[in-house]
């Protein structure tokens, strides 16, 4: 079994050592939180071209709809009822203006949905976060130097078994 950096577990690896495996971390969580980011960037953008997109269709059929919309739901009103040709051209208007409005209230939901997107935001207090705890941080107290009236400590080995 061996530590991230390839040493073997309960092996003391040199401050060198310790640096080098605290930078690669911390490069692995910066680049984490990057691309968190912009997978939520990228979801908040697509709610955006939803709500873009049913707003261009609610703005189309209302232009380009209504006069052959129009025409045909007055006289198949006319057909069906024999009331008066203008009121049946006002009815078929106004079943005109009830989609666009349906599709006009899908778009401001969605608008509404990708506004409340904080996802970069969280990103990125979550990298602040994380560099006030490594601004924060103490190294560990560094064992005295053996004075010469104290004993040497010996390394000991260690056996695999």
């Amino acid at each position: 079994m061996s530590a991230p950096d390839g040493s073997p577990v309960g092996a003391e690896r040199s401050i060198g050592q310790l640096f080098a495996s605290a930078t690669a971390e911390m490069s692995a969580l910066v680049h984490d939180e990057i691309a968190l980011a912009k997978a939520q960037l990228k979801q908040d953008v697509k709610r955006g071209a939803t709500s873009g997109g049913a707003f261009s269709v609610a703005g189309a059929l209302l232009l380009f709809s209504l006069p052959m919309l129009n025409f045909a739901l007055a006289y198949g009103i006319r057909t069906w009822s024999n009331w008066n040709l203008a009121i049946c051209f006002l009815l078929s208007f106004a079943a005109n203006v009830l989609v666009a409005v349906a599709l006009a209230l899908i778009g401001v939901v969605f608008a509404k949905k990708a506004k409340k997107g904080q996802g970069p935001q969280k990103v990125a207090a979550s990298m602040k976060e994380s560099a006030g705890v490594l601004q924060n941080a103490k190294p560990h107290p560094r064992p005295a130097l053996p004075r010469d009236d104290m004993p040497a400590i010996e390394a000991v080995g260690r056996s695999s078994s």
